[in-house]
C-alpha cells in the first residue's frame, strides 16, 4: 500500500486518545525503570537502549538483578521465557486482527505489549479511518511512551538524592491494578484463581526467593489445560441451552 499522508494523520488523531492511559502509566514506569538501572551503575544509553530493543517492562525490571549479579545463562533464559509466556496466548488471538497488513504486520508483532494487545484488540478504527495506521499508531506511540520515560529516568537518575529502595514495587502495583481490573470480569475468574494457587504453592514449596520460576510454569500449564479444555465446555453449555 503506498503511504497516504492525509490518511497517517487521520488515524493518528483517532489513535492518539487512546493511548493516554498508556501514556501516564508508561512515563511513570519508564522513568521508575531508568532510575533503577541508574542507581546500578547504568547510564542513560543503557536503559534506553535496553527498552528501545528489549521493549518487555515486566522482564526489564527483573532483568535488573540478573546484570548485578553473577550471571545464570540458565536462570536468565526460563525467567524471561516463563515472566513472557502470556505473549503466546494473546500474540495467537491478534492473528486475525493483523490479518492483511503485509509488511506492517511483523512489526506490530514486534510492539506487542500488554497495553498495546489490550488497546488492539478491543478498539476498532472508527469508520473511515484506515485500519493499517490506527493499529500502527497505537502501537508505536506505545513503544516511543516507554523509550521516552526511560529516557526521562536515565536523566533523572543524575540528580536523584532520595533513597530509591523500593522503587521497584511500581510494577508490582501495575500488576495488581491490573489483576483487579481483569477479575472483575467473571470469564477471567478461573485464569485469576489459577495464578494466585499457583504463586501460594510455589511459596510454600520453594519459599520467598525462588518462587518466581515454578509459579509462572505452574500457570502456564495450568492456563494451557483450561484453554484446551474451553472449547468442550462452551460445546456443551450450547447443547444444553
Amino acid at each position: 500500500m503506498v503511504f497516504d499522508k492525509a490518511q497517517a494523520k487521520k488515524a493518528l488523531a483517532s489513535a492518539f486518545p487512546h493511548t493516554i492511559p498508556v501514556l501516564t502509566g508508561f512515563l511513570f514506569l519508564g522513568t521508575a525503570y531508568g532510575i533503577l538501572m541508574h542507581t546500578k551503575g547504568y547510564g542513560v544509553v543503557w536503559s534506553v537502549l535496553m527498552s528501545a530493543v528489549c521493549f518487555c517492562g515486566s522482564m526489564q525490571f527483573a532483568a535488573i538483578p540478573l546484570l548485578t549479579t553473577a550471571f545464570n545463562p540458565l536462570q536468565a533464559f526460563l525467567l524471561s521465557f516463563l515472566v513472557n509466556a502470556r505473549h503466546l496466548f494473546y500474540g495467537i488471538s491478534m492473528l486475525e486482527k493483523y490479518k492483511g497488513l503485509g509488511k506492517l504486520r511483523g512489526l506490530l508483532i514486534l510492539l506487542l505489549c500488554d497495553e498495546t494487545f489490550s488497546i488492539c484488540h478491543s478498539i476498532n478504527p472508527p469508520e473511515g479511518v484506515n485500519r493499517k495506521y490506527f493499529l500502527f499508531w497505537l502501537s508505536i506511540l506505545n513503544y516511543l511512551y516507554w523509550v521516552f520515560g526511560t529516557f526521562l529516568g536515565g536523566v533523572a537518575g543524575n540528580f536523584i538524592a532520595f533513597d530509591t529502595n523500593g522503587l521497584e514495587f511500581v510494577l508490582t502495583a501495575l500488576f495488581t491494578v491490573l489483576f483487579l481490573e481483569q477479575v472483575k470480569v467473571k470469564e477471567n475468574w478461573i485464569p485469576g484463581i489459577i495464578g494466585i494457587g499457583a504463586s501460594v504453592i510455589s511459596l510454600v514449596a520453594f519459599g520467598a526467593d525462588s518462587l518466581v520460576i515454578p509459579a509462572m510454569a505452574i500457570i502456564l500449564v495450568a492456563l494451557s489445560l483450561f484453554k484446551a479444555a474451553e472449547p468442550g465446555r462452551n460445546k456443551n453449555r450450547r447443547n444444553t441451552e
